[in-house]
């Protein structure tokens, strides 16, 4: 394993700020969390024991327990046997391990299959799935939200004041779309809250076309399969009310552990990065800690990226306050099918990353590898190989590191924990808009947009605070729209007041602004709700075959989306360069106001998009967290802390890297998939660091 480096050097106290509104932030009580899923009930009382002792030497200081448990727990309806978790979770607080304690609900028993046939899930195509799997639940059924609370109220009862118990963990990572008759009625009467009557529904629809006017609610149904393409604001709706129904099912056990009388802290899993069933920022409003689950999905520096994608994301949604990484992958990351390894050090990287984002500890899934069922083959922190490996050697070495690190987990008194003069938008609806049937360009991706827009600022050495519609934007110089193609009202003033009254720079790419919040476009001309903020005017969107491509002015080039675009008060930055388009604008700027509106109709390769980015970083004035930017494959991150900062310099690159300051200024060699951390006062602003990169050759 390649070898790392840390500090505890040490540096003046600053003075707290003023205390933060609403809930105080997570701060675990003894440092940062260390561990992940423990599934006792697949192994004998002798391999708990061995569990335990290994445990200990590793470091680990939480146990999350009974994930997929229920036919455990409850192996026949209403009949309850808990002395197996009894003695687990005994035997983990002799020795020191707290537990976060999981409601088994993402795992309907087998007996619940046949007790309550209707509490199966039902696929578009109206065909009944079976148990053989997880999540096999109908998440509007009566018989399933009736067992859960069930289960999450036995649990609380028996377990809501044990001493080892520090936290809820409810269901796991809540997904399963249904479109039975149960979710027909449910569906409904959520349509019925929002618009009140059909007449407003119809217009809202626009059901005129294709004769779909609806002249009773029971014509209502779920998108369900169909001969064609969905009509938008149906499909749109639709996802909206699947999030709420899934909260709701989150929020019933909620209730009933409160019910019970724990107040300890609750939170369910957040599922990244292909999962997009919830809208994030009420979810996150509704829990006591933010918790993400994150396995990459690109095993080379992307990977890296990716990290702080989550990191930033999960921080984001959880106001900028300490969040948690509930699971990641000890030694694999999995590609097109294939497992992948990650490396020891890469593993030890990639969770510092995510701590020095705001993560209070890194967890995992799972403990031990399972040697039977569908996941037999997910790496874990004990391997098939046993203790005797170098992933068994490597979670050791990350417990000594988050064990020297515990001061990190206390956060300043605002409670935020990165500062960032850059904020990205992020809605659900800006996914679920663009999977929309019928849209010009099947090639357009929202997740990819928003990666592609994250790397071009994560390689210029920016964290990055994701927001959303409505949220407050008075810390930062730069906002970024990469795409929300349905917008309400609320919305456009939001961003209008940012840019004139406010003074931000905004920048706004393509397919944003275009409908209102039910996918009714605003005519005109496009982006019809932003027009008059980005001083233009699209006659024509021109979507390029997938092996096409433009030429800017510039020398930028474009694939898959280009525009017809008329200035109506902005000025060109650049042109489109031969062609149909030729000499027309692709990039504007609007001075409107106290600030500057840029609108982007090109989709730019990466590497020009970071270009542009970069010129848009500088012309905003972002500060950036060094004074002297890190070496190509340095990564460095400011964590915010209670007395002071840490700085996490994390070496992706292949040469070493030697570090110079702050503090005393003594140097530090940084191998590569080397770390280290240092300490720096609070209020002292982007430190300089001096950099020297040696060959490791």
């Amino acid at each position: 394993m390649t070898s790392t480096v840390s500090t505890t050097r040490t540096a003046p106290a600053a003075a707290p700020a003023a205390a933060p509104a609403g809930p105080a932030p997570f701060v675990p009580a003894r440092g940062l969390l260390f561990g992940g899923d423990y599934n006792p009930e697949q192994w004998s009382r002798e391999t708990w024991r061995e569990d335990v002792e290994l445990m200990r030497r590793a470091g680990v200081t939480t146990a999350t327990v009974g994930v997929f448990s229920w036919s455990w727990l409850e192996p026949e309806e209403g009949v309850f046997d808990f002395g197996w978790l009894d003695d687990v979770i005994a035997l983990l607080h002799e020795n020191g391990i707290d537990v976060m304690l999981a409601t088994p609900t993402a795992s309907p028993p087998p007996w619940f299959t046949l007790a309550h046939p209707d509490g199966l899930p039902v696929g578009p195509d109206g065909v009944q799935l079976w148990h053989g799997s997880r999540d096999t639940y109908c998440l509007s059924a009566p018989s399933y939200r009736d067992a859960s609370r069930r289960v999450a109220r036995a649990l609380a009862e028996r377990y809501g004041q044990h001493p080892a118990v520090v936290g809820w963990h409810i269901h796991n990572e809540y997904g399963t779309v249904c479109w039975c008759d149960h979710v027909a009625v449910a569906f409904r009467r959520w349509l019925q809250s929002r618009y009140g009557d059909l007449t407003t529904l119809n217009d809202a629809w626009g059901t005129a076309f294709w004769s779909q006017r609806y002249s009773t609610w029971e014509q209502v149904l779920p998108p369900r399969s169909t001969q064609y393409l969905h009509n938008p604001g149906h499909a749109l709706d639709f996802r909206r009310f699947v999030s709420d129904e899934l909260l709701a099912c989150f929020t019933d056990q909620r209730e009933e552990i409160r019910a019970a009388g724990s107040t300890l802290p609750v939170t369910t899993n957040l599922m990244l990065p292909s999962w997009n069933h919830w809208e994030q920022w009420s979810w996150a409003r509704e829990q006591d800690l933010v918790s993400i689950d994150h396995y990459l999905d690109a095993s080379g520096p992307e990977g890296e990226a990716h990290v702080a994608y989550a990191g930033d994301l999960a921080r984001s949604w959880s106001q900028g306050r300490p969040w948690l990484l509930m699971e990641q992958s000890a030694a694999a990351i999995t590609v097109d099918g294939t497992s992948l390894p990650k490396e020891p050090d890469r593993m030890l990287r990639h969770s510092l990353g995510y701590v020095a984002r705001g993560s209070q500890g890194s967890l995992f899934f799972q403990w031990r590898a399972s040697s039977a069922g569908a996941e037999t083959w997910h790496s874990a922190l004990v391997p098939h190989a046993g203790a005797d490996s170098e992933t068994f050697r490597a979670a050791e070495s990350l417990g000594a590191t988050l064990r020297e690190l515990a001061d990190v987990a206390a956060p300043p008194a605002d409670g935020h924990v990165v500062a960032t003069d850059v904020a990205v938008l992020w809605h659900a609806d800006g996914w679920w808009a663009l999977e929309t049937d019928g849209l010009p360009s099947n090639q357009l991706s929202y997740p990819d947009t928003l990666r592609r827009t994250h790397r071009a600022l994560y390689r210029q050495g920016l964290p990055v605070d994701f927001v959303a519609p409505g949220g407050d934007l008075s810390a930062y110089r730069l906002l970024v729209v990469p795409a929300l193609y349905a917008m309400d009202d609320a919305t456009v003033a939001w961003l209008e007041h940012y840019v004139r009254e406010q003074g931000g720079r905004l920048v706004v790419h393509h397919l944003t602004g275009i409908a209102d919040a039910s996918m009714r476009v605003t005519t005109g001309g496009y982006p019809g709700r932003l027009r008059d903020l980005l001083g233009v005017r699209v006659e024509q969107v021109r979507p390029l075959a997938a092996d096409d491509a433009l030429a800017l002015d510039d020398g930028s080039r474009a694939t898959v989306w280009s525009e017809l675009v008329h200035l109506q008060g902005a000025t060109a930055l650049r042109t489109y360069a031969g062609g149909a388009l030729d000499g027309r604008p692709a990039v504007t700027e609007h001075r409107t106001g106290a600030g500057v509106a840029v609108y982007v109709s090109a989709h730019l390769d990466e590497p020009d998009l970071h270009r542009f980015l970069t010129e848009q970083v500088a012309q905003a004035h972002v500060r950036p967290v060094l004074a002297a930017p890190a070496p190509d494959g340095v990564e460095v991150v400011r964590r915010r802390g209670a007395t002071r900062d840490h700085l996490f310099v994390l070496n992706h690159a292949a040469e070493s890297v030697e570090v110079r300051g702050p503090g005393d200024g003594t140097p530090t060699v940084v191998p590569p998939g080397g770390h280290l951390v240092v300490p720096v006062p609070a209020d002292e602003p982007a430190p300089l660091v001096a950099w020297t990169v040696r060959s490791s050759r």
